[in-house]
This record gives structure tokens, sequence and C-alpha cells, in this order.
């Protein structure tokens, strides 16, 4: 039996900061939204590429504080573009090289869930 991609389900708790990170900050493009009721909290569905992620205000769906590792073509171009938006909450350094064989930023989004992108170095 083969498997899919997992989905990680995020903790937010301010659907405008969660926007504002993930869509206008991240680049990722919105699939979909629920709630129950008008005033029920919200579950979204956003996508870049490849990389899924469901973001939810539901108490009990994930844990604030998670860590993703999502895999990128060129983190050190995906760097300098985020840096060039001049986002208020968040402003990567330069990609780190780790013992493991990748270069690396993190980013914190607003209920502290931690994002890795990373790229992948070439083999001597």
């Amino acid at each position: 039996m083969m498997l899919g991609a997992p989905t990680p389900i995020l903790r937010s708790f301010d659907e405008t900061r969660a926007r504002a990170f993930y869509l206008d900050f991240l680049g990722f493009e919105f699939v979909f939204e629920h709630r129950f009721d008008p005033t029920a909290p919200l579950y979204m569905g956003i996508r870049k590429g490849d990389c899924v992620i469901h973001l939810s205000e539901h108490f009990g769906d994930g844990s604030p504080g998670a860590a993703l590792r999502i895999p990128v073509d060129d983190v050190t171009a995906y760097m300098a573009e985020l840096r060039g938006k001049n986002y208020s909450n968040a402003r990567p350094g330069k990609p780190q090289e780790t013992p493991w064989g990748t270069l690396e930023i993190s980013i914190s989004d607003p209920a502290g869930n931690n994002l890795t992108f990373f790229t992948p170095l070439p083999e001597n």
C-alpha cells in the first residue's frame, strides 16, 4: 500500500496575522476555509508548490510551537525574496549550512510555529 504526503495542521490564533504571514509574506496561496458557523474558529488550507498546510484556530488541533521542515529549490533566493518584502514581524537571515548537508533558514509564524526552509547542498 502506498501512502501520500502528510498534511500538517498548525495551530493559529489570529486570522488576520496568519493570512498576512502565510499568504502575503511567505507567498502561499489560499485553497479553502471552513467554519461551522460565522462565529466559529477558522480552519484554512494553503499551499505553495507541493507544500500543503492546514491552519486551525480550533482548540486541540495542533500545538503552538510545532516545527516543520520544508524543502525549497533555492533557499538563498527565497530568503532574498522574503527580505525584499520588508515584513515587520520576520526578517530571515542568511541561510546557514548544517552538518547534515543543507542550507537552512528558520522563521516563526504568529502562533510560534517554526518553519525551516532548506535546500540540500550538492554532494562532493
